[in-house]
């Protein structure tokens, strides 16, 4: 019987979970340090880790989680790939992240890659010199559920304070607190607990990696999708503005249950008669946008209960593959 432990890729993109803040209880302006340490270096000071599985590096680089956006996403689309090509005794993947897109980067990947192993995404919200650092056990949790036979079929998924969640579906919640990362109404996947067993309740429903149509292998750029948020008052200013900057989308943040301000409904309906597709979410939290007549009538898509967030990925990807209106609803009704 073989006692070789698993082979885990870890591709590091920087975040808080590699950053050195002044001391311990510099537990939020640790950034102004500009002290980043390496995925191997972060490794070796989680020693726990190699005991879990092989743990092998695959260099990125480091990239501020606020400034990650779609060409950092269409390059690491390309990593995952070529990784487990290049290895194929890969048990599964990790990559290191940071918390502000890192929902966003889970649900690109979760659309776009083709490789049928598990990969994790997984963040801290703490420096990893931090008191009581989230870092450490966070990033030996990703790995354990990496290695899962049993986290295969789940698509891409995110590990964070011992809770496996669904890249479509979990959001950034809270500034600080290490149980940031919820998934409203519906709920965790399963958990990555203390006795080292990686346990699953549900598995997720929509179509996710590797069963897409979407695939982005070969692109350079994303088509331009901007989000217009509805708030009391709120007028036109920003959607004629997405559509001089060449929006070819533009993804309303809505009112629940999904309506827009009464000062964007005309900037939005000039936007589509120019060829711009419009987009429904809602800036809620929780619950579906229905289609409405009002939607059918103007040629805008209903974005489910995808956040406004999500509903921009899946605009920008439906648009690299049709600008026919019926299929991208069709598209919003299976992602």
């Amino acid at each position: 019987m073989s006692t070789s432990k698993p082979r885990v890729a870890a591709i590091g993109t920087g975040g808080s979970i590699s950053a050195v803040g002044r001391d311990s209880l510099d537990l939020f302006d640790y950034g102004a340090t500009g002290i980043r340490i390496e995925p191997q270096d972060l490794l070796d000071r989680v020693p726990e880790v190699a005991t879990v599985a092989e743990v092998v590096c695959v260099p990125f680089r480091s990239v501020s989680s606020e400034a990650f956006g779609p060409g950092d996403w269409l390059e690491l689309n390309e990593l995952v790939h070529l990784t487990a090509a290049n290895d194929p005794t890969l048990a599964g993947m990790i990559i290191i992240h940071g918390t502000c897109t890192l929902e966003e980067t889970a649900y690109f990947l979760n659309l776009t890659i083709k490789v049928d192993i598990p990969v994790v995404l997984v963040a801290a919200q703490r420096s990893i010199n931090g008191l009581s650092s989230d870092g450490p056990i966070n990033l030996v949790n990703a790995v354990r559920v990496a290695a899962s036979p049993g986290a295969r079929g789940l698509g891409v998924v995110t590990v964070l304070n011992d809770e496996i969640q669904a890249a479509r579906d979990v959001t950034k919640v809270s500034t600080h607190r290490v149980n940031t990362f919820r998934t409203p109404e519906l709920g965790i996947l399963g958990y990555a607990d203390a006795d080292g067993h990686i346990v699953v309740y549900r598995r997720p429903a929509r179509r996710h990696a590797p069963d897409t149509e979407i695939d982005v292998r070969g692109m350079g750029e994303l088509p331009r999708v901007d989000v217009s948020y509805s708030y009391g008052g709120v007028d036109g200013a920003a959607i004629d503005a997405f559509v001089a900057a060449g929006a070819r989308g533009i993804v309303c943040a809505a009112f629940p249950p999904g309506l827009p301000g009464s000062g964007q409904k005309a900037a939005l309906s000039e936007a589509r008669r120019q060829g711009v597709h419009v987009f429904i979410a809602s800036h809620g939290g929780s619950g579906r946008v229905l289609e409405r007549s009002a939607f059918r009538d103007d040629g805008w898509v209903a974005a489910d209960n995808l956040n406004p967030k999500k509903a921009r990925i899946l605009a920008m990807l439906a648009l690299t593959r049709t600008d026919d209106v019926a299929e991208l609803r069709r598209i919003f009704r299976e992602y």
